[in-house]
């Protein structure tokens, strides 16, 4: 299936390939919409046998995908809600991925649920977490375990003594989310998909009554093509409502979009060997271990009805977070300890409740209309099964036999050998000069792609020296991202195939510069593109830092969207009644 040994590149040269296909070509299956649902969709359509193109119009995971809690997780306060069988599916799919489909992206992380009652609770507690512990079948990460309070301080001195009378530990994990949906995208493209980023869908092909495909409009030069298919999947996520009023189809379901908005810290502000997982009155609050070096605390829930591309942070936003996770540290954290703030936006399904956190996170897919399919709701761990039933609903207007899903067989890109590589931290070190620490991030990032990227520095020793301003990353990483992630754009690179732009305080402009010239020969910039592509990227953190000094989500929102895209032609969306 695969037609040669570069095909799952998502480069300059496989960009203009994918263009000439979308204008050629006829396809089973379009899926609009480049997070984790889509890129899901693209691999399991690929891995029928089918014929897919993708399409999104900004980058892979430049919405909701990249700015969850970054956690494949059951969702245990889902218990609470009763809501089992969306718990058992999540779990079961945590193990999937943990296990086989994407061990080198999916890491156990423990948590600590420190008590705050005597008596009641620590068996209520226990309970549930006996059912989320079995619930999702076998598994790979260890099961509860009860701690003292003293047992609870020693493994996070953090906590105030009084904020707690005791505690269990229990694990789920962790995942950088963009990197994950981007891998999905490059699998399904390695299976025959087609992947074309800055490709906005601009109307729909009809014949009578059907839907036979879509007009695109490529977001940087403003060309424009038609895409023939069998059928279409609406797989947009908070945009699900609009795309349903640009095909002038009423829409079997709505999405509300709540705002979720996370802060992230150095690690030596919070002295903890463990993850936490807090209670709120409304919620929960997560305090979450990301990489070596940063705590992300999050989240928030509320409704949002604004700019849906570039969702703000406010102020109270953050104030929220801060005065939540203060109440049960012995040293507070700051407005200066904060390195890095995003905001992201949940596609739930409406209609259930006026509480955005009583909403359902099931999802829902219909056809629309013939050759139109629509899925929305859900949670970023269930995105295979979200995909599978997507597919499966798109078959009936597809001409010919669908097999089954197989993507429960199908491990990503990177996935097969990793365990074995990381038995050769040592000889990678060796071979390639570098750290044995830098080969396990490495490992971490891209699994077995790890020569194919290390490939790149192959007379070019200085691409093995870190970025000066982030140290964390190295220069032929974001080489990489240019000539194999489909990253087009220095936004694509410091906030997604990196995560430069939260994990350090400068927000990734004392290194843009730098980026920018180290991927403009990839991309071909000359020096007003590339000065260009600095301007942009600066003019969006200013924006960002300014619109979190901002007390309400109006004001917040008319910071934010002032600033300018990195893509030049991408066009307003068409406006729907809410």
């Amino acid at each position: 299936m695969t037609k040669n040994p570069r095909s799952q590149f998502l480069g300059p040269e496989q960009r203009e390939e994918a263009w000439a296909r979308l204008g050629k070509d006829t396809f089973d299956v379009v899926v609009i919409g480049g997070g984790v649902v889509g890129a899901g969709i693209a691999l399991d359509a690929a891995t029928r046998g089918l014929e897919v193109a993708l399409v999104e119009a900004r980058d892979l995971a430049s919405g909701t995908s990249s700015r969850s809690s970054k956690m494949f997780h059951g969702g245990l306060r889902y218990l609470e809600m009763m809501e089992f069988g969306l718990v058992r599916e999540a779990l079961h799919e945590r193990e999937l991925s943990l296990s086989k489909l994407a061990p080198h992206l999916v890491k156990p992380l423990k948590f600590l649920y420190p008590l705050t009652h005597y008596g009641w609770e620590r068996p209520y507690v226990a309970a549930g977490l006996t059912l989320y512990d079995t619930m999702g079948g076998s598994k790979s990460v260890p099961g509860q375990h009860h701690l003292t309070k003293s047992g609870a301080l020693r493994l996070a001195p953090a906590l105030k003594s009084d904020a707690l009378t005791g505690g269990l530990t229990y694990y789920d994990t962790v995942v950088d989310d963009a990197r994950h949906t981007m891998t999905l995208a490059r699998t399904a493209a390695h299976y025959g998909a087609v992947i074309r980023t800055s490709t906005q869908v601009v109307g729909f092909l009809r014949e009578a009554d059907r839907v036979v495909g879509v007009r695109v409009h490529d977001s940087e030069d403003g060309r424009r093509t038609e895409v023939r298919a069998s059928v279409v999947i609406n797989a947009t996520g908070v945009w699900t409502d609009e795309l349903q009023a640009l095909a002038h189809q009423r829409g079997r379901f709505h999405v509300r979009a709540s705002k979720g908005v996370h802060i992230v810290v150095p690690r030596d502000r919070i002295a903890s060997d463990t993850s936490i997982i807090l209670r709120t009155p409304t919620s929960v609050l997560f305090v979450i271990m990301w990489g070596t070096d940063h705590w992300l605390i999050g989240t928030t829930d509320t409704d949002w009805n604004l700019d849906l591309a570039h969702p703000a942070a406010t102020k109270n936003d953050i104030d929220y977070l801060l005065e939540h996770v203060n109440s049960v540290l012995v040293t507070p954290l700051t407005h200066g300890d904060i390195t890095g703030v995003y905001a992201g936006l949940r596609p739930l399904l409406a209609g259930e409740s006026d509480q955005t956190s009583k909403l359902s996170r099931e999802h829902a897919v219909a056809r629309i209309a013939p050759g139109l399919v629509a899925i929305a709701g859900g949670k970023y761990t269930t995105y295979r099964v979200m995909a599978y039933d997507a597919v499966d609903e798109a078959a009936q207007d597809i001409p010919r036999q669908v097999p089954p899903t197989i993507t429960d067989k199908v491990p990503l890109l990177g996935a097969d050998g990793y365990h074995a590589l990381l038995n050769q931290t040592p000889h990678l070190a060796e071979k390639y000069g570098v750290h044995p620490y830098r080969i396990q991030h490495l490992l971490n990032r891209y699994g077995s792609l790890i020569d194919e990227v290390l490939g790149l520095a192959d007379g070019k020793p200085d691409l093995l020296q870190p970025i000066e301003a982030s140290p964390g990353y190295l220069q032929v990483e974001v080489v990489y991202a240019a000539a194999a992630e489909a990253a087009l754009h220095l936004e694509d690179i410091l906030a997604r195939r990196t995560r430069i732009s939260i994990e350090y305080a400068h927000r990734g402009v004392d290194c843009a510069d730098q980026v920018a010239r180290l991927v403009a020969p990839v991309l071909g910039w000359d020096d007003a593109e590339t000065a260009r592509e600095i301007a942009t990227y600066v003019a969006r953190v200013t924006a960002e830092i300014e619109s979190q000094t901002q007390p309400d989500d109006a004001s917040a929102d008319a910071l934010r969207i002032a600033a300018p895209e990195p893509r030049p032609q991408i066009l307003e969306p068409v406006p729907v009644e809410k």
